[in-house]
């Protein structure tokens, strides 16, 4: 198909993101699943998003294509094993290695990618072994160690509610019984090193299961009264008692000392229901979606820590018509398969909920949740820029342009991947940092792009002033 095609699922995507840049704000974490046959490619999807608010993207394997698509784009990448695979990667870190050179390797630092989830709700599946997520866990990190990349790239795994033995209060929640050796292997991992614990929370799931008993406004974020928790504070909103919740769980583990930060792996609302599902409105969507993002983008905490901000990733970009279940399901996408927007969300400067700085969660080596907006920016190669082209401004950089290439040369710290986009980027990057960082100096013929996320990796560091 022609790129035509594609423009109004542009068009939408411009409406819906744009924001005034005068706001400073921070960006949004987004799910892109791709169970559906009529979605648009990933290379236009993540040539649009480079034109929004939203700096981290989570899908739910290692599509090489989606990986490749993301290159050079600054927007951080959360990719994922499936749980199919997890008990192949537990057997031995060899098995480990093998897979992380097959799926993630080829594809970095062009990509930036930040964390690996293992598995998804691994441990609500009985037939699992809870044994094999920890191991699997603990074999990519040590690939990690292996190739100095712990500090990019952080390993997690997201949980749903249901291994809570109970939510409410949040003061007084644990993890259910048959968890506990699993889950305190878990969050002694995550405290060692530094990644969020990743739990996906639906007050959707809540309200449609127990609508008597739910307060609908509530759970749509917005409730004026508040819940009070009788050991705690009181809460205005559902998802911030269960990330509470979740809080508590930890801390009578015995970790209540050490930090593990949390992130919101996933949340949102579907614009569309089956008969019982009367809440599944476009209209409770996008109250509940504008409301998630404004939570994103503010620096608040929840009661427990009101000064510890929550990395929220929104479910989802895209409705998926393939997936299984109820249409709730395939239901919970800002934008439906053709592009156009299920419902309206405002990202409007009213929204706009100040700095992103000391965020918890995945955010390369400072541990910093949210694209820090800050003075710290890098030039990389635009992904799609043609080879040409590239070979071209590489030429010039190493050559007239007085740039010091011998990291990109054979030996070098950067020279792999031996890939000439690889290559120009660190030599792009050191001709901008070395003539001020204006914006002139990163176009290269319109081939240059600046981004906020730190393109180094391992013993590969990129210059900056």
């Amino acid at each position: 198909m022609s790129s035509s095609t594609y423009l109004p699922f542009a068009f939408s995507l411009l409406l819906l993101f744009t924001f005034n840049p005068l706001c400073n704000v921070s960006a949004v974490g987004v799910n892109y699943g791709t169970v559906g046959n009529n979605l648009p490619p990933p290379k236009r999807v993540a040539q649009l998003l480079q034109s929004t608010i939203i700096d981290k993207v989570k899908i739910y394997d290692t599509n090489p294509d989606i990986l490749e698509a993301f290159a050079n784009t600054g927007i951080d990448l959360i990719v994922a094993v499936e749980n199919s695979h997890v008990a192949n990667i537990s057997a031995a870190a060899s098995a480990a290695d093998q897979w992380f050179a097959a799926r993630i390797s080829p594809f970095i630092p062009a990509t930036s990618i930040v964390a690996i989830v293992v598995g998804n709700e691994y441990l609500t599946d009985e037939k699992l072994d809870q044994n094999a997520l920890v191991r699997a866990m603990q074999n990519l990190h040590a690939v990690l160690l292996a190739r100095g990349l712990d500090r990019k790239i952080k390993i997690s795994t997201p949980h749903s509610m249901a291994v809570l033995a109970s939510s409410f209060p949040p003061s007084s929640s644990t993890f259910a019984a048959t968890l506990l050796p699993t889950m305190t292997a878990i969050v002694g991992f995550l405290a060692d090193t530094g990644a969020p614990f990743m739990i996906n929370a639906y007050p959707y799931f809540a309200y449609r299961d127990n609508p008597g008993m739910v307060n609908l406004d509530y759970a749509l974020l917005g409730n004026k009264t508040g819940v009070q928790d009788p050991k705690g504070g009181i809460y205005t909103n559902m998802l911030d008692a269960q990330i509470d919740a979740v809080r508590s769980a930890i801390s009578a583990l015995g970790f209540g000392n050490r930090a593990v930060g949390i992130a919101v792996s996933e949340s949102g609302w579907p614009s569309k229901g089956d008969a019982g599902e009367s809440a599944a409105t476009a209209s409770n969507a996008r109250t509940y979606n504008s409301r998630l993002i404004q939570r994103a983008q503010s620096s608040k905490g929840t009661p427990m820590r009101p000064k510890e901000p929550i990395e929220i990733f929104v479910f989802a970009l895209f409705n998926e018509n393939k997936k299984p279940g109820g249409a709730s399901e395939r239901n919970f996408g800002m934008f439906n398969g053709d592009g156009s927007k299920a419902y309206d969300v405002d990202l409007s400067c009213e929204f706009c909920g100040g700095g992103a700085s000391n965020k918890m969660g995945f955010g390369g080596e400072m541990g910093t949740g949210m694209m820090s907006r800050g003075p710290s920016v890098w030039c990389v190669a635009k992904p799609h820029a043609e080879e040409k082209v590239i070979q071209q401004v590489l030429d010039f950089c190493c050559g007239a342009g007085g740039v010091d290439c011998r990291e990109i040369y054979e030996n070098g710290d950067c020279y792999y991947p031996d890939k000439i986009h690889a290559h120009a980027s660190y030599a792009m990057n050191a001709y901008y940092q070395m003539h001020g960082r204006n914006y002139w100096n990163c176009d290269f013929k319109a081939t240059g792009l600046v981004t906020f996320s730190d393109p180094s990796y391992g013993k590969c560091r990129y210059p900056q002033q």
